[in-house]
């Protein structure tokens, strides 16, 4: 297949998958979604796939939603939604629940390299993968977003007070709660990635796939599909809430969520703590809504 936003490549039994939008920061447009959705189901069934790796390409893996840029919004434009609340649930339940379960459950081992941002759809796509390997730059940003299983990757107990707070994690405390197996200088990660890959594709792949669907069962044994589907409309709720007169947060001009300004300006707390001059550089080089709105969803829309 060709894809314009999702770069695809298979070498001795390993599939290489990159988010290829750079420019934004690989900010998950409806198109590149379904590129990857197209590409993951390619890899799935090619023999001579054993294991599929996910990158991002640029200094980012993922820093969120695309919520504007020229090509999403022609795209919104000749492919409308549904009007109201019907149009909203379908495109965010297809396109980040449904889409999400099935790359969980990929017939094949999935490895995930993820460095500088992994913000909201950024950790939704890394933690449908397998095994997470961090570069020592990875910068995480949860929330009750749409595939909410945060409380499967880390302690129920962490994660509130995660969310409570809205902060990022940095790769050293995402190792700290197992949300990421390893971490790695920003230098080495690709190739420790693949080096582990091509180790894991040395062996049999329908035993893998035994093996993938017996540790699944024991999250699927607990409710873990059915969780997402219920976290889902609360979700919808939270998003619509932040319409209310009554919202307790201001608002940023232009897209971005409040809880993730909150995050920017607590992380920015923390490193002023520490060192003033990183602290500065840190906000100078933060995704903000004058880059065509790419980061990080608001309401689904």
């Amino acid at each position: 297949m060709s894809a314009e936003f999702v770069d695809y490549q298979v070498s001795d039994h390993v599939a290489r998958v990159s988010l290829d939008r750079p420019e934004f920061r690989n900010a998950q447009s409806r198109r590149l979604l379904e590129e990857l959705d197209e590409v993951f189901a390619q890899a799935a069934s090619d023999p001579e796939v054993r294991v599929i790796v996910l990158l991002g390409a640029g200094e980012h893996f993922s820093a969120g939603h695309d919520l504007g840029t020229a090509a999403e919004r022609a795209d919104r434009e000749s492919r409308p939604l549904q009007a109201g609340l019907r149009g909203r649930f379908e495109h965010s339940r297809e396109n980040f629940v449904d889409k999400t379960l099935r790359w969980r459950n990929l017939p094949k081992p999935t490895i995930a390299g993820i460095h500088g941002y992994c913000i909201y759809a950024g950790w939704m796509i890394a933690s449908a993968m397998d095994i997470l390997y961090a570069a020592d730059n990875a910068m995480f940003l949860g929330a009750n977003f749409q595939y909410f299983s945060i409380p499967w990757d880390v302690h129920p107990r962490k994660a509130k007070e995660l969310l409570y707070e809205s902060r990022f994690i940095d790769a050293c405390e995402a190792q700290q709660l197992e949300l990421v197996n390893r971490v790695f200088p920003a230098d080495d990660l690709e190739a420790e990635v693949m080096a582990y890959a091509h180790r894991v594709a040395r062996n049999d792949p329908f035993q893998l796939r035994m093996i993938k669907q017996a540790v699944n069962q024991v999250q699927d044994s607990q409710g873990f599909a059915g969780h997402i589907t219920a976290a889902h409309m609360m979700h919808m709720l939270s998003s619509e809430g932040e319409k209310d007169p009554d919202y307790a947060l201001k608002v940023p001009e232009g897209a971005r969520r409040p809880m993730v300004e909150r995050a920017f300006e607590n992380y920015e707390r923390q490193q002023q703590l520490k060192d003033p001059k990183t602290a500065a550089a840190v906000t100078k080089n933060s995704p903000t809504d004058k880059e065509d709105n790419q980061v990080d969803d608001t309401n689904d829309e």
